[in-house]
């Protein structure tokens, strides 16, 4: 599985390939890159609910959460710890950023 992490201004991008199917045992040594916890972070990627479950939580020690969601041009927040960004909000993302 590959990951690429790209900083932006309040948040951290982490896209995933997960190149080909993948089984749960993945999870057991999956080491998702480190981030800045003083910023959001933005999952994306194509893949089970389970990894996107397994990632969220991963990540739940950052400000905030959220998963991109092309329909919507931006990612959905899906938990935070500060005030001003909650769960629903949707955090604009063009599909050039993504790449």
């Amino acid at each position: 599985m590959k990951f690429l992490v790209r900083e932006f201004g309040e948040f951290t991008l982490v896209s995933f390939d997960t190149e080909g199917p993948i089984r749960p045992g993945v999870l057991k040594t999956l080491k998702p890159p480190a981030v800045n916890g003083r910023k959001g972070v933005i999952l994306s990627g194509r893949g089970p609910i389970w990894l996107y479950a397994f990632l969220v939580h991963y990540y739940h020690p950052t400000v905030w959460v959220a998963t991109y969601d092309p329909r919507l041009g931006g990612a959905v927040v899906v938990e935070s710890h500060v005030p001003g960004v909650t769960p629903g909000d949707v955090i604009p993302l063009s599909t050039e950023e993504v790449v």
